[in-house]
């Protein structure tokens, strides 16, 4: 694999040797909540189609607190394509997603990601479909180390098979790796493997950086992070979705809504999940917790928005550009505290 010059820019190791990084996710949700992805399938022809909404998401991340630029190329891998008839795009989609990010990457001092996830093809029991899915992370990873990437997240892994499949077509690329599994109902891998259990393998195995991302929400993730925490001597990973999940529904997947009789399912997953949503004030109080339990590198996945990174950007002590905006209700005709308000509005507040 031939790579471009690395950027002079401190890498990802070196930034977690000082403190906490933050990894901005979440494109897929939010991209279809502004009208330019389709649900269901969930590939990211965004990129192509309109690269300028991408370009603009990305900046906002930064805007917001972001540490990395994550290329989007997010289920933009070969099964993905095929299910919707467009292996023609490969290529084309993920070196464009590549160099997207790479742009805004150095607009500021933002690290760049190259990314592969899940492919849902992996089957522990069928050695071929472990052949074709390393072909399939060679290629994206390939062109992600051509492009100069700082280093390569793999996620949102059930299976801890595939995950070190993963891990190890990264590695050849010599660049660190950030390998994220997914819990859903059952604190378990697909195969069996417990949270502490599939990462310390993981890390063994050589990743950089180990841990959890997507399905659980910030407070049935916590206590996995913490057994992963106690188990591994490397950074821990702590992406939840930002939707109050709870021990009877654990992931977003699960989370019913009796109240809505409108639902064109029996679950709200994945377009109406608003209802769900956890404030920002939620996700700065999980990144407190998940920092005190050894958490180093943070972000939110499916169904991030830009306020969320920036609550958890201030809740790790930082002041992105975006704090500029943070609101300071002591003006509020209403509800604030400003001596030169209108009393007669300010009397008014319990009215309301």
């Amino acid at each position: 694999m031939t790579k471009c010059s690395p950027r002079q820019t401190p890498g990802l190791l070196e930034r977690l040797a000082s403190g906490p990084v933050i990894c901005a996710e979440g494109y897929l949700f939010e991209l279809e909540r502004r009208g330019y992805l389709q649900a269901g399938a969930f590939v990211p022809e965004v990129v192509l189609d309109r690269p300028e909404e991408v370009k603009q998401l990305h900046r906002e991340f930064v805007h917001a607190g972001s540490d990395v630029v994550e290329a989007f190329t997010y289920y933009a891998h070969r099964e993905k394509l095929r299910i919707i008839g467009k292996e023609e795009l490969l290529e084309p989609l993920n070196r464009q997603a590549l160099a997207i990010a790479k742009e805004v990457a150095e607009e500021s001092d933002a690290l760049l990601a190259g990314d592969i996830c899940n492919t849902n093809i992996y089957n522990p029991a069928d050695p071929d479909t472990h052949r074709q899915v390393r072909a399939m992370f060679e290629e994206q990873v390939g062109w992600a180390a051509e492009a100069g990437v700082d280093y390569i997240i793999g996620e949102t892994f059930g299976y801890a098979g595939e995950a070190l499949v993963a891990l190890d077509v990264i590695r050849a690329t010599g660049l660190p790796a950030v390998i994220t599994l997914t819990f859903h109902r059952a604190p378990v891998t697909r195969e069996g493997l417990t949270p502490e259990e599939a990462c310390r393998r993981l890390a063994g195995a050589g990743a950089d950086v180990v841990g959890l991302n997507c399905s659980r929400g910030p407070w049935t993730m916590l206590p996995l992070l913490g057994r992963i925490c106690s188990a591994v001597d490397v950074p821990v990973a702590a992406l939840p979705v930002p939707y109050r999940t709870h021990d009877e529904e654990p992931t977003f997947q699960s989370l019913r809504d009796p109240e809505c009789d409108s639902l064109p399912s029996d679950r709200p997953f994945p377009t109406a999940l608003d209802p769900f949503t956890c404030n920002r004030y939620e996700i700065a109080d999980f990144t407190r917790k998940a920092r005190g339990l050894g958490a180093a590198y943070f972000g939110v996945c499916c169904g991030a928005a830009p306020h969320h990174i920036r609550s958890m950007a201030e809740a790790l002590g930082r002041t992105p550009p975006a704090s500029k905006y943070s609101p300071d209700l002591s003006k509020h005709a209403y509800f604030g505290s400003d001596p030169t308000l209108r009393q007669h509005n300010v009397g008014f507040r319990d009215e309301l």
